[in-house]
């Protein structure tokens, strides 16, 4: 079988006009996603005309070639010494499984370190936090990683601060990530800092993505998290259901017929499984509703988006929102349409 190679977007400057150079680091067993989810923002750029020095990319290894990711696929690379760490105005260190091993890489280890107090930010993706904290940049601050590796970060690096919620957290001018696509992000919010909230928009709407979740918005939404608790998926069928008729009067009753079971029964199940109440259930499947027809913008106003949804009022959707989201629905609707 061929191999599979990625080759990152080489982009050269448009012009002679002064650059900043985003320095991405890749190893053997990095996630692919890790890279090539913040690169894509950063490459978007190319097709908007900036108000401030154009970024390059460049793709950064111990000894440069060929670099092996989680998935099999190789990321072209330049090697470290052909980049003076002087020369990096944003350094990012993605995660993957093979992370664990680049502590015992000296030469890489030790052009982070010398790269971090000269670089203008410093940015880690997921499992990429450890080696920040490696070098003792960390220390004191606040810190994001993926959700499975928060405790050992935590339990490993006592001064950290880390939050275990977050999606992106930055503390001066180190940032940091939860898991893979939590790298987008970031970058995202990276652009915003630099050319302003009117071109990230640009760029998210490019990519269709959502500009942007707070840094501090909860890494799993609330359907996500019942759903991993209903790991037999006993209740997928029902929530499939109460999509499809979410505008309809779905209390106890009625749920617990479709489901099979007496109101008592239905609503002790669920809550064992799902860790929800049933009306919680409900309420966080409409917000995930109403959250999308917001994203749209294919529905004029609050007020009807809240009725296709199944709230039947603004203000009822509006508690629920700052419940689940910790966001209004208009604050939601603006951070991506940028009304």
């Amino acid at each position: 079988m061929p191999s599979k190679t990625a080759k990152p977007p080489r982009r050269e400057p448009r012009d002679k006009k002064a650059t900043r150079r985003i320095a991405i680091v890749a190893f053997p067993g990095v996630t692919l996603l890790d890279i090539s989810g913040p690169a894509q923002v950063f490459a978007e750029l190319e097709a908007i005309e900036l108000p401030g020095p154009d970024y390059s990319l460049s793709y950064l290894s111990t000894s440069g070639g060929l670099v092996p990711t989680d998935v099999g696929m190789m990321i072209d690379t330049a090697p470290i010494a052909g980049v003076a760490p002087a020369e990096v105005d944003t350094l990012v260190i993605p995660g993957g499984p093979g992370i664990w091993k680049i502590r015992n890489d000296a030469e890489l280890m030790n052009w982070i370190a010398e790269a971090l107090p000269k670089a203008r930010r410093i940015a880690s993706v997921c499992l990429g936090a450890f080696a920040l904290a490696w070098t003792g940049i960390l220390d004191g601050k606040r810190a994001a990683t993926h959700w499975r590796y928060c405790p050992r970060l935590q339990d490993g690096f006592p001064n950290i601060r880390v939050e275990p919620n977050a999606i992106f957290v930055k503390d001066g001018h180190v940032w940091s990530s939860a898991g893979v696509s939590a790298g987008i992000d970031l970058a995202l919010a990276m652009i915003e800092e630099d050319f302003g909230h009117t071109i990230a928009l640009d760029v998210a709407r490019r990519l269709v993505v959502f500009l942007k979740r707070p840094g501090g918005q909860s890494q799993f939404s609330t359907v996500l998290a019942a759903q991993a608790s209903d790991v037999e998926g006993r209740f997928s069928a029902l929530h499939a259901w109460i999509i499809e008729n979410i505008t309809s009067d779905l209390k106890v009753e009625t749920l617990a017929e479709k489901a099979g079971m007496t109101p008592r029964t239905f609503a002790r199940t669920y809550v064992s499984r799902t860790g929800m109440t049933p009306a919680s259930g409900v309420e966080a499947l409409r917000v995930e509703t109403a959250r999308l027809l917001l994203e749209s913008r294919q529905i004029g106003g609050v007020v009807e988006v809240a009725k296709r949804a199944g709230f039947g009022d603004d203000e009822r959707m509006r508690r629920a929102f700052l419940r689940h989201l910790g966001v209004s629905p208009t604050e939601y609707r603006n951070r991506f349409s940028g009304s």
